[in-house]
């Protein structure tokens, strides 16, 4: 398994752990009041779990997983893979920054930063799926 997939993955993993720990501290406070304010976590889990941890592992497995060239560079140019980990990173926390914070600019720029994510891994795999050709 390539370097970045393991990357992708693993903090796939962590999103996953920290959504659900969330969830949990939410379940748990509808049986038991445990803090009235815990549900101002419930965007924070559902980025976490959809953007951190879902799109995050899609990511790592097409990485991995989607037709190689026979060449050298078996995966092509492999820089628009690692722009799209750090953006789609940096843009999970923008958005979860700007929910707690109450700063939607924060969000605003968050949410970009996680589209230009989803483009720049468009453009590193495209040429994988359809051929060099194409």
């Amino acid at each position: 398994m390539p370097t970045l997939s393991q990357w992708f993955l693993r903090v796939a993993l962590i999103n996953l752990l920290l959504g659900f720990t969330i969830g949990a501290l939410m379940l748990a406070n509808k049986g038991v009041l445990l803090h009235p304010s815990l549900w101002r976590l419930l965007p924070l889990h559902i980025e976490l779990l959809l953007m951190g941890w879902t799109l995050q592992l899609a990511f790592g497995v097409a990485f991995w997983i989607v037709p190689r060239f026979w060449g050298e560079a078996r995966r092509g140019d492999e820089r628009g893979a690692y722009v799209a980990f750090c953006l789609l990173n940096v843009g999970v926390w923008c958005v979860i920054g700007g929910s707690w914070f109450g700063l939607s600019e924060l969000m605003l720029v968050g949410r970009l930063l996680e589209a230009g994510a989803v483009c720049a891994f468009a453009i590193h795999i495209w040429p994988r799926i359809v051929g060099r050709e194409g």
